[in-house]
């Protein structure tokens, strides 16, 4: 092992160096990290309420923050599934024999370095060392003040584990918090090869405009559910409850109901149970009116513009009334964030044409968009969600976090 490297060449030489470990190491070491995570809980759990202790508990980010002993033992479980997924590295992806003999192969590899800047979710940095050590990546982290004594805890156990079995320190790198050392990451040319923003809005909006290394944008999500006119009800209301109460601190959960005008009567009804977690509804006019009185008065509020093209991660959501699946689609254009939508309908055609014309990772009808998940989609885990179209989009699992490489192989071939 070198010593007295900055994090920078640390990180790059440790990134070298997983290129020459063999799966099964790669396992044994996540299978050791899984079990030394749950011998460390009371350790995690103390450094953990320092920064709860920081934070008001009515803050939404204070569910996102916590952990607990069952939440530790849930994500030493997911380090398990990581390490019995197949590795996504050394994959032919093509394959080629040229008339000249030369024989052409397109093999997956890793990105090498990936940077990570993330808000107050201390499980992040158990699940961005798992996912990129499966996928021969290092990791540089950057986590938020909030999270901070929490993460450092993390990261001192999983160095633990890599010291036990000889590995460098510099697989996993947790940067100091604030704002100067993210600039320092977003300014690593030539070592980190991506960056991961994993938060709301303006996180990523701020890594976007400042980072000079390739970005993909994940995390901010502002949903939407509508309710066709030949939506089913029962469906209806209890999609629109999961996808709002399931956990409303993550970016999958609904912002918005848009309903088909035809179908207010119904309203009343998709919105009962949602009353039950004190859920803050924004409604326009049409749909104020048919709730006023059989909604709780201390939870309906009139909507304002400003009530849409929310991500609120919060017990609120905004309800818009439309006059047909062409207005839907264009509120849902006008203010979607591109992660996850869905359409509640029982017509073949409406579908159709939902699926067509919403631009999102993810569309779903007559499900819950609580589902999109890497977990849930099969894949065993994911880093985030990608929100945009280049190189990955929904759920960046394993296969996700890695590039590829041209192998060509000849017997001297020279080019006139």
């Amino acid at each position: 092992m070198l010593q007295n490297l900055s994090w920078q060449q640390s990180a790059l030489y440790a990134s070298r160096s997983l290129n020459l470990i063999s799966d099964n190491i790669i396992n044994q070491v996540l299978l050791e990290l899984a079990n030394e995570a749950v011998a460390q809980t009371e350790t995690i759990l103390f450094e953990n309420a320092k920064d709860l202790a920081a934070m008001d508990k009515s803050n939404p980010m204070y569910d996102r923050l916590l952990l607990t002993k069952e939440r530790i033992e849930s994500i030493a479980a997911d380090i398990r599934n990581v390490a019995s997924l197949p590795s996504p590295l050394g994959k032919q992806l093509m394959e080629t024999l040229r008339p000249n003999g030369m024989k052409i192969s397109k093999v997956t590899v890793p990105f090498g370095v990936v940077g990570i800047i993330y808000e107050a979710r201390p499980n992040v940095s158990f699940d961005v060392f798992s996912l990129c050590l499966k996928s021969g990546n290092a990791c540089v982290m950057k986590g938020g003040t909030d999270a901070y004594s929490s993460n450092l805890a993390i990261v001192t156990v999983i160095r633990s584990v890599l010291f036990r079995f000889g590995l460098e320190k510099g697989i996993v790198t947790l940067l100091p918090a604030g704002r100067e050392a993210a600039a320092e990451l977003m300014n690593a040319v030539g070592t980190v090869d991506v960056i991961i923003p994993r938060g709301g809005k303006g996180l990523i909006d701020y890594v976007r405009d400042n980072s000079r290394i390739p970005v993909i944008e994940t995390g901010a999500g502002i949903c939407h559910t509508y309710f066709d006119e030949f939506g089913d009800l029962a469906k209806g209301a209890d999609i629109v409850f999961n996808a709002k109460t399931r956990r409303v601190s993550v970016c999958n959960a609904l912002d918005c109901l848009v309903i088909n005008e035809k179908r207010l009567a119904d309203l009343p009804v998709l919105c009962e149970k949602l009353a039950t977690k004190n859920v803050v509804i924004y409604a326009d006019l049409k749909a104020y009116t048919i709730l006023k009185g059989k909604y709780p008065d201390e939870l309906l509020k009139e909507a304002s513009d400003e009530s849409y093209g929310i991500e609120f991660l919060d017990y609120k959501m905004s309800i818009k009334t439309v006059e047909s699946i062409y207005e839907a689609v264009e509120h849902i254009s006008k203010f979607s964030s591109k992660h996850s939508e869905c359409i509640v309908s029982e017509d073949d055609k409406q579908i159709l044409f939902f699926d067509k014309m919403v631009d999102a990772a993810c569309i779903y009808t007559n499900v819950s968009t609580a589902f999109t998940d890497g977990a849930q989609f099969g894949l065993g885990a994911e880093i985030g969600i990608s929100t945009q179209k280049l190189h990955a989009r929904g759920p960046m699992a394993l296969a996700e976090l890695c590039s590829y490489k041209w192998i060509i192989k000849g017997e001297g071939q020279v080019r006139s």
